[in-house]
């Protein structure tokens, strides 16, 4: 009997573990076949909320934040260029030197679900950012990654030029920030289940259906 399990994923699109997580995620989804469908929404979290348009020089603002050395960066780095390929998502660190406010981004993703568009324009975000080293802050690579998704290229342009969504995107940011949620990626299944950080596909996998199996009928 296939289990329907409703997954909120909390994440930013400037967070390589969330990228990492989701890609994850959807293979732990993939192995479990018909045992379960997923009802998946994407819900807002913005890493840095006060980062200027401009954005920041990304060793510089993770040598701030976290204190890292460059050898830790770079251990990091290389962590996650891996972990990445084992999930099937490129992460081209060559590309990505600054990171960006994301909010914007966030308002088009608010409207995608809306569309039933949200996974693909997710997708989009991700790989323009950490693939190809895009600001996702920028209106026109939002619109670009929109119509990559199968958006319309028009309203998402409308939509970024007014302040549109921008108090639902707060809400929800305050919501998930109220409900304890302080790191990303948060993965929240049937609203009680949280699975914290990037984890490897067996352990979602595990998560998943040990959660299926308590959702069954007695």
């Amino acid at each position: 009997m296939t289990q329907h399990l409703k997954i909120d994923f909390v994440s930013d699109v400037s967070c390589p573990w969330c990228a990492i997580g989701l890609y994850a995620l959807k293979q732990a989804v993939a192995n479990l076949g018909d045992q379960v469908a997923v009802d998946l929404h994407f819900q807002p979290f913005e890493l840095n909320p006060n980062m200027p348009p401009e954005g920041q020089d990304i060793t510089e603002h993770i040598v701030q934040k976290y204190g890292s050395s460059p050898q830790q960066l770079a251990q990091t780095r290389e962590a996650i260029r891996a972990r990445g390929a084992e999930v099937g998502f490129t992460f081209d660190m060559g590309l990505r030197g600054r990171i960006y406010n994301t909010f914007d981004a966030h308002r088009l993703l608010h409207w995608a679900e809306l569309e039933g568009r949200q996974l693909e324009l997710k997708q989009a975000l991700f790989k323009a950012y950490f693939t190809d080293g895009k600001n996702p802050g920028d209106h026109a690579v939002l619109t670009a990654a929109a119509g990559a998704a199968g958006l319309d290229v028009a309203r998402a342009a409308e939509i970024l030029a007014s302040g549109e969504f921008a108090d639902e995107v707060r809400a929800q940011e305050a919501f998930y920030q109220n409900a304890g949620i302080h790191a990303v990626p948060a993965v929240i299944v049937n609203d009680r289940h949280l699975i914290q950080g990037g984890q490897p596909v067996e352990a979602f996998e595990q998560a998943l259906r040990k959660i299926a199996a308590q959702t069954q009928p007695a």
